[in-house]
């Protein structure tokens, strides 16, 4: 609902009252008692206006006023502003209003914390920011803020998003650019139709009462179903740099011309050894494992944001000489050490991360968090991540996979997928000899196979102390009751890309006794234990980012003490989801096979479908939890 003390608070920071007067109109509103919304964290109202006026200068101007319902909000009261060398703030404000509408701080642009905005992994960086460190002693309570940033840099307009992030409802918002320049204004409207939103003109867009989205399981990324406005000048400026920017083709090409021309010159020492290492290889391939392997061996990686807005990379010639680079240096670098053994291979900007962004093919703009190479190939592109210094050759699977990126070539820029790992790809085999005791504890000796997305998943563990690798396995069977681990081995098998872990575990309350007989799961290290949330009304489509197959075999042995009563019907079932089945056989008195295959499929699915798919993971819950009944023969 509306919040009369936030349009009090919004029509004063737009008008030109006096404090005086302000402190009046606040002192005389209330806010009613219903305002406590459950469903909100904050309620936000939004002013933005960007007045460019020329292709090399822009002032940013945000009116905000936030109202913190509870401490979930905290994050998201925008108190926030990013600077550097090409980003000036001008003016910096803020004010705290109670729940009755009176004024309780008021913060200045010297009361603001001023920090470095990069992590302790940086190395050098000018991105600082300015945010208020207020803890609050009651909700609901609002801030008021004014901000205004002076950009020098305009390869980087400020879009516009009504809907800051789940449970943040929009009151009011407001997007405006007043374009003074001769340069053109590109504008892009993402999924604006599904909201109340106005379009005044291209250039400028107001929303009100906007409801807060709540996250859902398996739900898309936000940004692909929430109201954007994207903007980007066609003649820009980065750093004096001045850029061209009609399309991707025409981005990529000022890329290489005045961020890549140049870098790549190493010393003549490394040129002959690279050589000499890669003289006996007979393809591109052969020879680019050779020198991803060297480059793998004498760097390692540091974020080192500077050149050109933190987009040009170092010089390959400091990255030999110093070791270190960024994802930038170092792809760069490893560039230029494949051109000196004749093996193609082109810069690419990408996002990278677990969750699957794509580059928008449609619009042109400074995109992407990270840089890779690309090693075209008749068969099948090689993509190079060269910031890991254990990565397999060509392995780019749970970070820059299945993903649109912007490929730099000499003609300019082009839109390229990464790397898709198949269903069947993304492959984990599981299998374990149990002994089954008489008093139902177990022993058992497992080893588990992954490949593809399923090796990202587990080949960090080999880097992880003793201590962490118990409790990691521990947590992973945490369905097992008094679990110890005794040995663990990893074998890493980078040319196969096969991450192998060998364990020895006991538990000495694995089976229910009951009476004459033992109750045990027989699918001891590889279930399915968590049920999708459950929704009345399921308001968003739903997405599988990746699909992926597990195979388990495990070979149980039982006490001779004990007969087999009671053993589960094989199960098979499959749909468009995927498919589940397993099966027990009996391979002696004493002796069972136990045999499981469970495919989730890669998929995107409307909401109408989310109800049949809970239902087919409840099922595969359900299976795995299957009991067996064994009696005693005395």
């Amino acid at each position: 609902m509306l919040l009369k003390f936030s349009v009090i608070l919004f029509a004063i920071l737009l008008s030109t009252t006096t404090n005086a007067q302000d402190e009046e109109l606040l002192k005389s509103s209330t806010v009613p008692i219903q305002l406590r919304v459950k469903a909100n964290a904050v309620v936000r109202y939004d002013n933005t206006l960007i007045e460019i006026e020329s292709y090399n200068d822009f002032l940013y101007s945000n009116k905000r006023i936030v109202t913190v319902y509870n401490e979930n909000g905290l994050l998201d009261q925008g108190a926030v502003v990013g600077y550097d060398d090409n980003r000036k703030i001008k003016s910096l404000e803020a004010r705290i209003y109670d729940s009755n509408g009176e004024e309780i701080k008021k913060f200045r642009e010297k009361d603001f914390e001023d920090v470095s905005a990069v992590s302790g992994g940086t190395l050098y960086s000018d991105n600082r920011v300015k945010y208020l460190n207020y803890t609050p002693t009651n909700y609901p309570y609002t801030i008021a803020i004014e901000i205004q940033v002076n950009y020098k840099s305009t390869a980087f307009v400020p879009s516009w998003r009504p809907i800051g992030g789940f449970y943040v409802s929009t009151e009011n918002s407001e997007y405006k650019i007043i374009n003074n320049s001769d340069t053109e204004v590109k504008i892009k409207a993402i999924n604006l139709d599904s909201y109340s939103i106005e379009t005044h003109s291209d250039f400028h867009y107001s929303a009100q009462n906007l409801k807060s989205i709540k996250p859902e399981a398996y739900s898309p990324s936000f940004k692909s179903y929430a109201p954007m406005v994207r903007a980007a000048l066609v003649d820009f400026e980065m750093e004096g740099v001045k850029g061209l920017n009609n399309n991707w083709q025409d981005f990529g090409k000022w890329m290489y011309d005045e961020l890549l021309t140049g870098t790549e010159v190493i010393p003549e020492i490394i040129k002959e050894e690279v050589k000499a290492l890669a003289k006996d290889a007979t393809t591109d391939a052969e020879k680019a494992k050779i020198v991803y392997n060297y480059m793998q061996n004498k760097t390692r990686y540091i974020s080192v944001q500077v050149g050109i807005g933190g987009w040009k990379p170092m010089l390959a010639g400091d990255v030999e000489r110093l070791g270190y680079a960024d994802c930038k240096g170092l792809s760069n670098y490893t560039k230029a050490l494949l051109d000196e053994v004749g093996v193609t291979s082109y810069y690419a900007v990408i996002y990278g991360g677990k969750a699957i962004t794509s580059f928008d093919n449609e619009f042109s703009a400074t995109e992407g968090n990270h840089a890779v190479l690309c090693i075209p190939n008749e068969t099948k592109d090689i993509w190079l991540e060269c910031t890991s210094q254990t990565n397999p050759f060509g392995f780019t699977a749970g970070f820059t996979d299945d993903r649109d990126a912007l490929l730099i070539t000499p003609e300019g820029g082009e839109i390229i997928h990464t790397t898709v790992y198949a269903t069947k790809d993304n492959l984990q085999s599981t299998n374990a000899m149990i002994t089954i005791a008489a008093d139902g504890s177990i022993s058992a000796d497992v080893t588990i196979k992954t490949q593809g997305y399923q090796y990202a998943l587990h080949e960090g563990n080999q880097n992880k102390s003793l201590r962490d690798q118990e409790l990691y396995f521990k947590d992973y069977w945490d369905y097992i009751n008094n679990l110890s681990v005794e040995n663990i081995k990893f074998t890493n098998d980078k040319d196969r890309v096969v991450f192998i872990e060998d364990v020895s575990v006991s538990s000495s309350s694995f089976a229910i006794k009951s009476g004459k007989r033992l109750l045990f799961h027989p699918n001891a290290f590889n279930r399915v234990t968590r049920i999708p949330t459950r929704y009345k009304k399921r308001t968003l489509d739903f997405e599988i980012e990746r699909g992926y197959k597990d195979e388990d075999e495990f070979i149980i042995t039982i006490d001779p003490n004990f007969d087999i009563e009671a053993i589960p019907s094989a199960v098979d079932i499959s749909n468009k989801f995927g498919s589940y089945s397993f099966s027990i056989e009996k391979l002696s008195d004493g002796k069972l096979r136990y045999k499981r295959t469970q495919i989730l499929n890669k998929g995107f699915y409307p909401k109408e479908a989310y109800d049949d798919f809970r239902t087919f993971m409840s099922i595969m819950v359900k299976h795995d939890k299957s009991k067996m009944v064994l009696i005693s023969k005395t």
